[in-house]
């Protein structure tokens, strides 16, 4: 629910009406429940969405089921946003609401908003490697050569999310959970962006070596 007037109506009360049905008619057990109260915002500020995505990569969890996909984010951009990331792990979305039932397929609209999003994915990936190319030719003609990315752990902070990290994987955290974990918790990685999988698996087996 993204305002206190939903909240104070029949906003969850109906919603856990329309999934439950949806669930009988499709032989869907429910085994958890997440709620968020009068919340908006992206996946950092919205802290029931951040736990429903733990509960997914740890606990062994398949399918999420809406009332409504504005129920999960009202902007389209941030909805295939968050659909892009299940999907990628593997898991499902499925919406209780007449007429949203291809979610993850082939509707044109949502092929072409994915295409969109990737084709600015990957431009804004060549944009950086172009930035970080041109930066480390300035310090090469500046000073004769060009020093590497300094240790992730100079810094008291930087040095709490590595414990922070190091305590998750040991309580048997896969990457993915780590890294969402981490975000939800404001741990910002050195360039001051989120975490991803592959940057929490780089972090720790370089300060395991």
């Amino acid at each position: 629910m993204s305002s206190n007037g939903q909240v104070e109506g029949d906003g969850f009360p109906r919603q856990r009406e329309a999934i439950k049905t949806y669930a009988t008619a499709h032989d869907i057990r429910i085994v958890k429940w997440f709620e968020e109260k009068g919340v908006s915002g992206t996946l950092l500020e919205r802290p029931a969405l951040s736990e429903m995505m733990i509960a997914l990569m740890s606990d062994g969890l398949q399918l999420v089921v809406v009332e409504k996909l504005d129920r999960l984010a009202r902007d389209q951009m941030v909805q295939e946003t968050i659909i892009q990331t299940l999907l990628k792990q593997g898991y499902e979305l499925a919406s209780a609401h007449s007429g949203e039932e291809n979610l993850c397929g082939t509707d044109p609209g949502r092929k072409l908003m994915r295409t969109i999003m990737g084709a600015i994915a990957e431009y804004d990936k060549m944009m950086l490697v172009l930035k970080l190319k041109a930066s480390r030719q300035r310090a090469k003609a500046k000073t004769g050569r060009c020093e590497g990315r300094k240790p992730f752990s100079r810094t008291p902070t930087e040095q709490a999310t590595i414990k922070r990290m190091r305590e998750l994987a040991k309580q048997g955290f896969t990457y993915s959970a780590v890294a969402v974990a981490l975000n939800s918790e404001s741990h910002a990685t050195q360039t001051g962006s989120v975490w991803f999988p592959a940057t929490v698996s780089r972090t720790l087996n370089r300060r395991s070596k």
